[in-house]
């Protein structure tokens, strides 16, 4: 079975966002650093290469794959940011409905820049999200 190449590191997340050469990407990446940190009371890490995690899970499949990943987590990617949201974004509709302007994957929300879209309304998107994963968590 293929390994999860996505683990916690112990790379520097403030040397990762200092060396993101857009300077606007950079400075909404520390914006939304500290707004997921004060949302969940979690410090950031890196998972992977280029993606900022907060907290984690387990998870484990019916087909025998497991491993961890964070609870949320972003990415300041040369297109948009990128935010991986647990839950299934359906979950999510109400507030995404407020946000403002971002497209949606699976799992994924995409912002361009932060002005397109409510900060409050991100903050409780992130709340939500790390809420539904204590539940799926729990015993």
């Amino acid at each position: 079975m293929a390994d999860n190449k996505t683990k916690e590191t112990d790379s520097s997340v403030e040397a990762f966002l200092n060396g993101v050469e857009d300077e606007k990407r950079r400075k909404d990446s520390f914006a939304v650093m500290n707004l997921i940190k004060e949302a969940t009371g979690i410090e950031p890490h890196m998972w992977g290469s280029a993606i900022i995690g907060f907290g984690s899970y387990h998870y484990e499949y019916e087909s025998g794959r497991e491993g961890d990943m964070p609870l949320v987590g972003f990415s300041p990617r040369k297109q948009n940011l990128t935010f991986y949201i647990r839950g299934g974004l359906e979950e999510y509709d109400p507030l995404l409905n407020k946000l403002g302007k971002h497209k949606t994957g699976k799992g994924c929300l995409y912002v361009n820049k932060l002005e397109d879209i409510d900060l409050p309304t991100l903050r409780e998107l992130v709340k939500q999200s790390v809420d539904y994963t204590a539940k799926k968590s729990d015993p």
